[in-house]
């Protein structure tokens, strides 16, 4: 039995029905860009995620940039993130001529490192961007200490961490802005690109809204310098329908991991994910760790796991960020996860078969290390 990496096609009829019946919907309004739907999907998102205004986006990397140059970060800036993340981080920092400033990660959470941030800030930093990385949220209250010290917005990358807490807060109620991405494989996943800033900024959702739509406030009055990056109706409908299931489905990931700690207990060398105390990860990846993670890899693919690695390249090995600076020098953290981290498949719906299935591949006996 071959168990994919994600499912996209575990809908089940109702929900298809339902998302069938949506796009018909705006496909008999004709109101293809910027339509009604937009504007309701941006409210219940923005209310799901603890934010009073919603921006949709063309993709999630735009809605990082947006907000970044809804800010005023532009050239000669830096801007701090993580060394451990998806390069989209980094790309939209440099789209605002910015310098991103990579922060080294913790060894078990592998976010950013709290403790090493103050050492990034220099009188060039503009901005602080943590990410959630794998659908974990990073130490938004230390972080902030940090930021209201320098006066430092901060803006979060939660593109991979719809749905996430920490504590009774959803995390876009933290910092100045969330940004978040609907690519069809992420926790809430459209039928092509989409994204969202999400922040309780009335001055920045206004000038998010007019770069996203050629720098318009109104239809022909151009105010500033603006860009076409707009989430489109149908995809808006789309993911109206899926918000609707969205923390049934995180709880279906989070059973998931749960029942893969169970299972993979025994198995050698096997690192598994730590969650953090007091938040509430929904695992839009389940990220282990192996000491021979290409010989695991390949042994599990043979099998007919599929599984990934995010991410095989630390940023600052990326050749667009071969000269950004890193905290401490060269990243070790970050750089040797690179050559360990493996994600194993994780979906709504898994089953435990499935999962079992999985750790009978892995199959290795001396006691599992959990990090932390």
């Amino acid at each position: 039995m071959t168990i994919p990496f994600v499912d996209l096609k575990a809908n089940s009829p109702e929900v298809r029905q339902e998302i069938s019946s949506a796009v018909q919907q705006a496909i008999d309004d004709g109101q293809y860009i910027l339509g009604d739907q937009v504007a309701a999907f941006e409210q219940a998102f923005a209310g799901f995620c603890g934010g009073r205004h919603g921006v949709g986006m063309g993709n999630g990397t735009e809605a990082l940039h947006l907000a970044l140059r809804g800010l005023g970060i532009g050239p000669g800036d830096e801007v701090i993130t993580a060394a451990n993340t998806f390069v989209a981080t980094a790309l939209a920092i440099a789209y605002c001529g910015a310098k991103p400033v990579l922060v080294d990660c913790g060894p078990s959470d592998y976010l950013i490192n709290v403790d090493l941030i103050e050492q990034a800030i220099t009188p060039k930093t503009k901005a602080i961007v943590p990410v959630h990385l794998y659908g974990q949220p990073a130490d938004m209250v230390s972080i902030l200490e940090i930021a209201a010290k320098y006066d430092l917005p901060v803006v979060q990358d939660a593109c991979q961490a719809h749905g996430a807490m920490i504590g009774d807060r959803p995390i876009a109620s933290f910092g100045t802005a969330a940004c978040y991405s609907f690519y069809p494989s992420k926790n809430l996943g459209a039928y092509g690109d989409g994204g969202m800033v999400v922040t309780n900024c009335d001055t920045l959702a206004e000038r998010i809204r007019m770069l996203r739509n050629y720098g318009q406030r109104a239809k022909n009055k151009y105010e500033m310098l603006g860009f076409n990056s707009r989430l489109d109706t149908l995809q808006a409908a789309i993911l109206s329908v899926k918000l609707r299931y969205l923390a049934e489905g995180n709880e279906q990931r989070r059973a998931a991991a749960e029942h893969y700690r169970e299972v993979l207990s025994d198995q050698a060398d096997l690192v598994l994910p730590y969650e953090r105390p007091g938040v509430t990860h929904v695992y839009h990846l389940y990220v282990v760790q192996h000491p021979k993670r290409d010989e695991l890899a390949a042994r599990l693919q043979a099998e007919g796991v599929q599984c990934g690695i995010h991410y095989p390249t630390p940023i600052h090995e990326i050749a667009p960020f071969q000269s950004c600076r890193t905290v401490p020098d060269g990243a070790p953290v970050a750089t040797r996860l690179a050559g360990r981290i493996l994600s194993l498949p994780m979906y709504p719906g898994l089953s435990d078969a499935s999962i079992d299935q999985v750790a009978n591949v892995i199959d290795q006996s001396s006691p599992v290390a959990i990090a932390g």
